[in-house]
């Protein structure tokens, strides 16, 4: 059986590192906190030191760190990948990143006989518990077919042509989903104010054109009042940075992104860099002084478990 390499182990990360070992793989972790991941240490995770020592043993590197300065680190840095020999190892990266620092990095991993997959992940930390998260699936077929049995136990995969297209479709998703996310809270504070109670105009949307996942699966975020700190607004201004770099690069209109991301630099600002993203839309309902917590059984993502578990 193929020896895997999990290099990140926070919240999405130790979900993919769970899911690798329900399915019986070896495993062997990385993480430059050495807190991390606990419960798959525990669970017989082996602990490298360095990027390097985990290459070493594995056949195949999964990667999922916090953006382009630590993926970049985890390649070219001291011990890092790049620093020992790739031959027909495979590298799966879920980090969302820049596609074109990334195409670079493919490049550098695949010129030793390497095979490289981008496979940057849509949905929440529940969908990655439950190993049915979306990956946006880039790279040869080849690699793809080598990584095949990795992405199968992580989530499903969608295609989306050559390497670095993952990342440009992650970026372009994430684009749609901060301006909704900042959309969503107007929409809930006007209901209110207007007449509408949350729960009604929640319902009601469903199924209508302002359908989407994030009304089905943010907003009780919203009624349960802690906003989902699972994301935290720190990630979601990183990503906001990396669209915007995209859209610079093409050229672009972006007013709507613009005025997202200045929403989610106001939640920061107000509530701190580790609270949950979500808080943008707190912003909305503390400024129009309303309330829009509901009462009712919200199961936070974090609480999700896998359908093995249950």
């Amino acid at each position: 059986m193929k020896k895997i390499g999990m290099i990140g182990l926070g919240n999405m990360g130790s979900a993919v590192a769970s899911n690798i070992q329900r399915a019986k793989f070896p495993l062997y972790v990385y993480d430059i906190n050495k807190d991390a991941g606990k419960k798959i240490i525990d669970n017989g995770a082996i602990v490298t030191n360095s990027p390097k020592e985990l290459a070493n043993e594995v056949d195949i590197i999964v990667s999922m760190v916090f953006g382009p300065k630590e993926i970049e680190q985890v390649l070219k840095g001291e011990n890092g990948i790049l620093q020992t020999s790739c031959k027909n190892k495979v590298w799966i990266d879920l980090t969302t990143s820049s596609p074109t620092l990334m195409r670079n990095l493919a490049k550098d991993f695949e010129k030793d006989g390497g095979f490289a997959v981008d496979a940057p992940v849509t949905g929440s930390l529940d969908s990655a518990i439950r190993g049915d998260m979306i990956m946006f699936v880039g790279g040869s077929d080849e690699a793809i077919t080598k990584a095949k049995a990795i992405l199968d136990t992580i989530g499903i995969t969608r295609r989306v042509g050559k390497y670095g297209n993952g990342y440009v479709a992650k970026l372009v998703n994430n684009q749609l989903w901060k301006i909704h996310a900042s959309a969503i809270g107007e929409a809930m504070v006007l209901g209110k104010k207007a007449g509408l109670e949350p729960e009604v105009w929640w319902e009601v949307m469903k199924g209508g054109a302002a359908d989407s996942f994030v009304l089905h699966h943010d907003v009780p975020s919203i009624f349960a009042g802690h906003y989902d700190p699972s994301f935290r607004v720190e990630l979601a201004l990183k990503d906001l940075d990396l669209i915007k770099e995209l859209i610079n690069e093409h050229n672009t209109r972006s007013e709507l992104t613009n005025a997202a991301h200045e929403r989610f630099k106001e939640a920061k600002d107000r509530y701190g860099d580790k609270a949950g993203e979500m808080t943008v839309c707190k912003l909305i309902e503390e400024d129009g002084g309303v309330n829009l917590q509901v009462e009712g059984d919200w199961i936070a993502p974090w609480e999700v478990k896998h359908p093995d578990e249950n």
